[in-house]
């Protein structure tokens, strides 16, 4: 049996040490622990999938070099790196600039809505027939070497990109799409713009992607889907009317060569909310494919 005299040395001992006065400090301390881990994983979980992961990356390799110089003693090393640092910092708001607008967008247009509330049943199931619609027009656009350029708005708003193309607020169907992107009609050139299952607007013009890097394959549309997902969590999806391949661009990263059901699966994995969605949107086409 434990003593109990020890116990309650070594108890007094630890409050003394966090400096907890009573129950209610205990409280206050396991819910601002609480907090910072959630605001910690919102971090990590905002720029793992994007550019941002690799300067941060760079900046805990700085400060890991930077820490051994001084256990060392490599003064000179240590000073420098603590230099680098400092003038990283001041050019932070700037390398994470379109990640920081991002973050702040979603963080105003949602707030905590997305915390309290979810998705009613059929709204959910107009975003798992958007998918299949989107996936089976792609798919024919491809079989037929179309070119397709589709935008899938998310939390931040491109309303100044709508506003550039013919609005049509029409219903989304995969023979629409199909229509709008046969070629030598007046809205094959240029970008769909899908918001809330609603096809809102056809011939809009993206902004391109500055990046410098890109492989010379890639043509104005593959460009412009990187445009308009470095300014914006929205999903492109692109149709090369040269290869006939199908791909997507989200957070200004680009994924090429796609099956019909890789297209499908990734836009599940965007426009879905929970696991018991997906596990709902693949139940329903197993389903589909077992009728066919």
């Amino acid at each position: 049996m434990p003593d109990n005299g020890t116990f309650q040395d070594f108890f007094s001992y630890m409050m003394s040490f966090f400096g907890l006065d009573g129950p209610l400090d205990i409280l206050r301390m396991l819910i601002e622990i609480s907090l910072v881990s959630y605001g910690v994983y919102k971090i990590i979980q905002l720029v793992r999938e994007t550019r941002a992961i690799q300067l941060v990356k760079g900046l805990v390799l700085i400060l890991a070099i930077s820490r051994i110089s001084q256990m060392m003693g490599l003064k000179t090393i240590a000073f420098l790196l603590q230099g680098a640092l400092q003038i990283f910092g001041f050019g932070l708001i700037v390398l994470f600039q379109p990640e920081l607008r991002r973050a702040l967008e979603k963080l105003g247009s949602s707030g905590f809505k997305d915390f309290m509330l979810r998705k009613d049943d059929e709204e959910r199931l107009k975003t798992i027939s958007s998918i299949e619609s989107i996936v089976k027009a792609c798919t024919k656009l491809s079989e037929d070497y179309v070119g397709a350029l589709i935008i899938i708005e998310r939390e931040t708003k491109i309303g100044d990109i709508v506003n550039t193309g013919t609005k049509m607020d029409a219903a989304l169907s995969s023979e629409l799409l199909c229509n709008i992107f046969t070629p030598k009609t007046p809205l094959h050139d240029g970008a769909v713009i899908i918001s809330s299952n609603i096809i809102k607007a056809a011939a809009c013009y993206l902004p391109l992607t500055q990046n410098a890097g890109l492989s010379r394959e890639l043509g104005t549309r593959h460009r412009a889907a990187l445009g308009i997902t470095e300014i914006s969590d929205a999903i492109a999806v692109v149709v090369s009317e040269e290869s006939g391949k199908i791909s997507y661009a989200h957070n200004g990263g680009l994924t090429r060569n796609l099956t019909p059901d890789m297209l499908r699966k990734a836009l599940s994995k965007f426009l879905l909310e929970s696991d018991n969605d997906r596990k709902l949107f693949y139940f329903r086409k197993v389903k589909q494919d077992e009728q066919n």
